[in-house]
């Protein structure tokens, strides 16, 4: 993609130089107005792969990390309430990252919220130009702290919920690392039994007239078919799994799944518990930087992650456009548990809505650590059940015909 340098003027008349990506003059045009900056001239630089390099640099590394985006908040809240402007905040922070190799790609991508910070973008629209880092609900409540003059507060509110959501991903890796690597060492067990073990035993029964059971013939049969057609059965795990995922991806298979989730016993309670603490600590935030409630209500549907759960936040939007209470629409959607709708209609007859939403958010963190507590308790002894249950079977089918054999005196 072409790098051009242009000088443009902003709504104030004040001149703004820099220089940016872009597939032509045109769409730099447009990129720019979208940004409230009017083109004055452009030029296309002359060393295009350097443009191409820093492309590829930073669309081919990982993804950064939310903990990384918590740290360099972290630090830019501190470096705000220490009244170190934010320009060189920006560039303190930059400088810190460029030095560490695992942060490189942060760095770079906080070298150009900076650039633009420079050419007279506000912080928010600069992060805004990065939504695989920076999501609208991170935008908005930094539009909303600039807006409302307490930036390092919001920060440090981000850097919280951030901080808080990370270990909740982290605790539910934890508690699947387990019942993984046992699925992954049945996978492994079955497939020796079936493709090495199991056809060699076969040999002990061919010679004789023995009338095998039906367990066994059943063990025989699928040994021979796997051992004949592993590379289909490859196949089509593939392709089930590519379609899944493709399913799951259409707006029809996304709903079906997310209801599917909250159907099931313990995952959904799970899931059920993450969402309200995730709105209503993402609630609480934003009405406490000064969002409006309607805004607010629609930014947090964005990133509820469950499309059911999102439906009832759409219907609470268009209640409260009614003159209808938010307690009342999400105990009516029967979605939301009584214990936070009567918390959060207490907090609206109280007027300390955001308070009581804060305790919501405490107190479901509190439910979602137990609830993988409890899943992870489950999880575990049902897996090595069931690994045990396929062995059982294995040698239970191999066995029972020998010792018919040997009662027979074969």
């Amino acid at each position: 993609m072409p790098v051009f340098a242009y000088k443009c003027l902003n709504n104030a008349g004040k001149v703004i130089t820099g220089s940016r990506d872009a597939d032509s003059e045109k769409s730099l045009r447009s990129l720019l107005r979208k940004e409230g900056l009017f083109l004055q001239e452009a030029k296309e630089s002359s060393d295009k792969g350097k443009g191409l390099r820093k492309e590829i640099n930073i669309s081919f590394l990982n993804k950064v990390s939310v903990i990384d985006i918590a740290l360099i908040t972290r630090q830019l809240a501190t470096l705000l309430r220490a009244s170190v402007p934010l320009t060189e905040s920006l560039e303190a922070i930059t400088e810190q990252l460029a030095s560490d190799k695992k942060r490189r790609k942060l760095g770079g991508i906080l070298a150009q919220v900076k650039t633009r910070v420079n050419e007279g973008l506000s912080l928010a629209e600069a992060l805004k130009l990065h939504p695989q880092e920076f999501d609208e609900f991170y935008v908005s409540m930094v539009r909303s702290g600039e807006a409302a003059g307490n930036l390092d507060q919001v920060l440090f509110s981000l850097t919280d919920f951030l901080e808080k959501q990370h270990k909740i991903v982290r605790k539910i890796k934890g508690a699947m690392t387990y019942p993984i690597v046992m699925v992954f060492i049945t996978v492994v067990v079955i497939g020796i039994l079936m493709t090495s073990v199991i056809p060699n035993v076969i040999s002990v029964f061919e010679d004789t007239d023995q009338t095998l059971p039906w367990y066994t013939q059943f063990l025989i049969s699928s040994s021979n078919f796997f051992s004949n057609y592993y590379m289909y059965v490859a196949i089509g795990f593939v392709a089930s799994v590519w379609g899944f995922r493709k399913w799951k991806k259409s707006p029809s298979g996304r709903r079906r799944w997310d209801r599917i989730l909250l159907s099931t016993p313990l995952v959904g309670g799970l899931v059920r518990k993450i969402a309200i603490s995730r709105f209503s600590g993402n609630l609480s935030i934003m009405l406490g930087a000064g969002v409006p409630i309607l805004q607010a209500l629609e930014i947090v549907k964005s990133v509820m992650g469950n499309e059911i759960l999102k439906d009832v936040v759409g219907t609470v939007e268009v209640a409260i456009k009614e003159g209808k209470s938010i307690a009342s629409m999400l105990a009516a959607s029967g979605e939301f548990p009584p214990l936070a709708t009567h918390m959060i209609a207490i907090g609206e007859k109280s007027g300390q809505l955001e308070d009581m939403l804060t305790n919501v958010a405490l107190a479901y963190d509190s439910e979602v650590d137990q609830a993988i507590t409890q899943l992870t308790s489950m999880l575990e002894p049902l897996m090595i059940v069931i690994m045990g249950a396929i062995v059982a079977f294995v040698v239970f089918s191999i066995l029972m015909p020998i010792m018919q054999m040997n009662n027979l005196g074969l």
